[in-house]
């Protein structure tokens, strides 16, 4: 009966040291997602922009539609009001690994991530793409 008991103590302990671990790789492979397409999606809207001159339609909104949402991120794109810049956003779905967590990407090229209450608990807009726990 001991010989039990210390087995299920040895399985809790190693286990509540692979499950955090478990989560954070799960949340790696979920916040790659983010950067490839915004990444992706710079391209297209600089793309518009070498056709038109402008990153805006003439409604005000990006030349380009953002990507379609994901299961962990919503796209946005924030066109600057002279028609001569933008931001582009990825934001993490509430109830996912990655809720909390935003990534920007602007004309200029400069990625930013911000987490707000995310797992990951860094603080203030990181001037980079964090893709793992700080």
């Amino acid at each position: 009966m001991i010989e039990v008991m210390v087995t299920i103590a040895i399985v809790a302990i190693l286990a509540s040291i692979a499950y955090p671990n478990y989560s954070d790789y799960v949340r790696r492979g979920n916040v790659q997602e983010a950067p490839g397409n915004l990444s992706s999606y710079r391209a297209q809207i600089e793309q518009y922009y070498q056709d038109h001159r402008t990153y805006v339609k003439a409604d005000g909104t990006c030349g380009i539609d953002p990507p379609t949402a994901t299961a962990n991120f919503q796209y946005s794109c924030t066109p600057t009001s002279t028609g001569q810049g933008y931001s582009l956003a990825a934001t993490g779905n509430t109830g996912t690994s990655v809720t909390g967590l935003k990534y920007m990407l602007d004309q200029k090229n400069q990625p930013s991530t911000t987490c707000s209450s995310c797992a990951w608990n860094f603080t203030g807009t990181q001037t980079k793409w964090i893709v793992r726990k700080p």
